[in-house]
């Protein structure tokens, strides 16, 4: 049997349950979609274009050595997956169970109909704690940890599908993605992942807890590690379980609070993605009814100067130019540069919200949506949190 492993936000060969699930079934075609229209959505950028391309330069020669080349194709991935199913007797794809934006929410129901209709199983797997058709959040907690004490998947050998041209991974320009000057972006691949764990778990982490809210201290203190998480290059579980191995050696000094802090947020991580796999909607509608009512309008000049980091507030304006130059900004002033938008400015938090999505190299929907809705106050669960950008400096 021939089976097709549809690759998306897990650009790893470890710890890859649909890979490792694959492996076992017969010849694998490993693939990846490039999606001109999912690439020209209002929160895609050329940033975090040029971090999957380096990924998956990396992740074509990782499953070269396992005898599997990596195959890519541009176009609409309905029509991409029908093609190589037909031209290599595929009836079987294989993928993760992606927590995305509403478009990947609606190209997943579009491919799951012509699965369906043409008789091919598609069978999708998770890779985090998220729990797909979640009935209750009792017990949510459970069911993740279990998950992530799992042990880890080793990467498999494989036997590739002959005859199969592997294609060209597309540049930015190729994609027609606006430019996007980020001279201090992070690189991608997983060797960069791996580093980077290892040098946060063991030296630069320690001051973790308390220089984490500071952009300063944070650019090194904080694991740098989301947008290996946000694009798979590295899982949640390995780096769970990585930590948990660090903990349990109890070094001393600052290290056991500042890798508790960690765990903390890595489970973090999964509740926020869990919010928006329940409800996807969070990404366009205010959770709380009576923020619906509020005037949609943007004034488009305060939109650009807070954008560019132009408002005259210098802090702020700091914070908005040091994303655009480096793709990243510590978890706090992500939470300050919005709350400033949505109340000082009275920002449409859709907008705002789009502008860091595409600036964000890590850019992860099942996080930045909840938590865009929480700092700018359409929640209606937590008390308003109006940040002032000038004590925040």
């Amino acid at each position: 049997m021939n089976v097709l492993v549809w690759l998306k936000r897990d650009l790893r060969p470890d710890d890859h349950p649909a890979l490792a699930f694959a492996a076992g079934l017969g010849a694998v075609l490993p693939v990846y979609v490039v999606e001109p229209e999912l690439w020209a959505g209002p929160d895609a950028s050329a940033r975090q274009w040029e971090f999957v391309a380096e990924s998956l330069a990396a992740r074509r020669r990782a499953l070269a050595g396992l005898g599997a080349p990596l195959v890519v194709r541009v176009g609409d991935a309905v029509a991409v997956l029908e093609r190589l199913c037909r031209q290599h007797k595929i009836t079987r794809i294989v993928s993760h169970e992606e927590t995305g934006n509403l478009w990947t929410y609606a190209r997943d129901r579009r491919v799951a109909a012509w699965t369906r209709g043409a008789g091919i199983t598609w069978t999708e797997l998770p890779q985090s704690g998220v729990v797909r058709r979640l009935a209750s959040r009792d017990g949510w907690a459970r069911q993740r940890d279990g998950f992530m004490a799992a042990p880890l998947l080793p990467a498999p050998a494989l036997r590739g599908v002959d005859g199969v041209e592997p294609g060209l991974i597309p540049t930015a320009r190729a994609l027609k993605l606006a430019d996007d000057p980020c001279p201090h972006r992070q690189l991608g691949g997983r060797t960069r992942g791996l580093d980077l764990l290892d040098s946060f778990l063991t030296r630069r982490g320690e001051p973790y807890r308390a220089a984490m809210s500071s952009p300063l201290t944070g650019e090194r203190a904080c694991s740098r590690l989301s947008p290996h998480l946000a694009w798979g290059t590295l899982s949640v579980r390995e780096v769970t379980q990585a930590t948990a191995a660090r903990q349990s050696e109890r070094p001393g000094g600052r290290w056991g609070g500042a890798l508790t802090s960690f765990q903390s947020r890595l489970a973090w991580r999964d509740h926020f993605m869990q919010k928006l796999e329940d409800q996807p909607s969070i990404e366009l509608r205010d959770l709380h009814p009576t923020a619906i009512t509020r005037p949609r309008d943007t004034d488009a000049t305060r939109l650009q100067a807070w954008a560019m980091g132009e408002t005259g507030l210098p802090f702020l304006d700091a914070c908005l130019r040091y994303v655009r130059a480096t793709g990243w900004l510590n978890f706090r002033m992500r939470a300050m540069v919005t709350s400033v938008a949505s109340y000082h400015l009275w920002l449409d938090w859709q907008a705002s919200g789009q502008h860091l999505a595409r600036m964000f190299t890590d850019y992860e929907p099942g996080i930045h949506w909840p938590q865009v809705q929480m700092q700018s106050g359409t929640t209606g669960i937590n008390i308003p949190r109006i940040y002032n950008p000038v004590k925040q400096g």
